[in-house]
């Protein structure tokens, strides 16, 4: 329970509003206590001036003597909340506020009274000993009664709004921990291989982040699910067709059907040259995925190397009757690159463009340059790629051909292969097609400093 969310939350929630609460209640109740203070100092300096000047005149008035002076200490005492004795001279009590003493009963308290004199004369008339109850102070005793008051209601306020602290945060991180908990849920099931995986989650907040983030994750996870599973059919599709060849021609050389003789040797050789063709295509993409791909790059001058790719496919365009055109400007400058793989990309996409187009068609390559790199295209006027299928002709296997003829289809692996080529180099290669028109297929290069 103590490592729940809520639980954590509730505490955490309850030691701040405690400390928030006692520091307030210390705060006040010390300037209180300091307030009670400050008047109780008044209210004693008042009494000790006050009643000896009352009691003075008193006897005064009575002619030098104390006649009816317990009327007046009586209310005198009520007026300032004390406790007022008047002892004469010799000891014995004058007058009593609370009537406790007798008069004339003899009064000799440890604590000091206050001497009672006329002001001309320091002679003693009698002693007043005054003792002071808080609680009945007029001055003190609301002051006292107001810090009690404020005292306990900020106690009072401080565990109502614990416990409303708890209830809320309870409440509400309950509402927090229960995406988080189907997000855990849905980890643990998409861990254990379910990648349908999905959490319904609304909110904008981080946890809607976090429920987007897991739900994007979960589908990249899918898809990579399905390419795997696609790449595994493909690679078996692809050794299958040449291995059942060789197969087939063997068998026949067994059964001698067929003689071991020059033409049946050259097709088994070309069926051995696929193969070896695919492995090492696989393995160089496998390669460059995991960025193990060494480069070894050297300034070269693009435009006789675009020269050299197109003379290489002139013998097929011209059996297809395709016209093959150059534009290339004169101030292309020298790109960094690493000849053998540029080459391999020209060439795959020499090869796509050669393969869909169709006789009487045009192919034309293309450079520019575009401030420190080199744009090269390669269009047709071929059959085009439909919309729906143009954001995975760089996958890899991914055949617009569904058929998966090789004479349509090559191998699956040439575009996937060109794109890696050209991410090594730190450039990019983008794909435009219309349907029926044509395709132009464009990649970037580094201009050499």
């Amino acid at each position: 329970m103590i490592h729940k969310l809520w639980f954590r939350l509730s505490i955490t929630f309850a030691v701040i509003i405690v400390v928030t609460v006692g520091t307030i209640y210390f705060f006040v109740s010390q300037r209180l206590a300091v307030e009670v203070e400050y008047y109780e100092g008044i209210s004693a300096q008042y009494r000790s001036d006050q009643i000896p000047n009352r009691l003075r005149a008193h006897y005064l008035s009575q002619s030098l003597n104390w006649e009816g002076v317990q009327s007046v200490v009586e209310e005198t005492a009520s007026i300032s909340g004390a406790h007022i004795i008047l002892v004469a001279v010799n000891g014995t009590v004058i007058a009593d506020s609370q009537r406790e003493l007798s008069v004339g009963q003899y009064y000799n308290p440890d604590s000091p009274g206050s001497n009672l004199t006329m002001p001309w004369s320091t002679e003693l008339l009698a002693k007043v000993y005054i003792i002071s109850d808080p609680e009945a102070d007029p001055y003190v005793a609301p002051f006292r009664r107001l810090s009690a008051s404020i005292n306990r209601f900020l106690l009072l306020g401080g565990a109502v709004a614990i416990v409303i602290a708890l209830i809320l945060t309870f409440v509400l991180s309950r509402r927090l921990s229960s995406p988080i908990g189907v997000l855990a849920n849905a980890a643990r099931r998409l861990g254990r291989g379910d990648l349908s995986q999905r959490v319904q989650f609304q909110g904008k907040g981080e946890v809607g982040v976090l429920a987007q983030a897991f739900n994007s994750m979960a589908a990249d996870l899918e898809h990579a699910e399905q390419l795997r599973r696609n790449l595994v059919a493909d690679v078996a599709h692809e050794l299958r067709t040449p291995l059942s060849n060789i197969q087939g021609y063997l068998e026949a050389i067994r059964d001698r059907v067929m003689k071991p003789n020059a033409a049946t040797i050259r097709s088994l050789n070309e069926e051995t040259a696929l193969l070896s063709r695919l492995v090492d295509e696989l393995q160089e993409l496998s390669l460059a995925e995991a960025g193990e791909l060494k480069l070894i790059y050297h300034a070269e001058d693009i435009a006789k190397l675009i020269k050299q790719a197109v003379n290489s496919w002139q013998p097929h365009v011209a059996a297809k009757e395709i016209s093959l055109s150059l534009n290339l400007p004169d101030n292309l400058p020298l790109v960094n690159i690493d000849r053998q793989r540029v080459n391999e990309v020209l060439y795959n996409l020499l090869e796509n463009a050669v393969v869909h187009t169709h006789s009487g068609g045009t192919i034309n390559v293309a450079a520019t340059r575009q401030g420190d790199w080199v744009e090269i295209s390669v269009s047709d006027t071929g059959e085009g790629i439909p919309a729906e299928d143009l954001s995975n002709i760089f996958e890899r296997f991914y055949r617009v051909d569904r058929s998966r003829a090789r004479a349509t289809g090559g191998s699956g692996l040439g575009l996937t292969i060109a794109k890696r080529w050209v991410e090594a180099h730190g450039g990019e290669i983008t794909a435009k097609s219309e349907l029926g028109k044509g395709s132009s297929f464009s990649f970037t290069l580094p201009s050499a400093k």
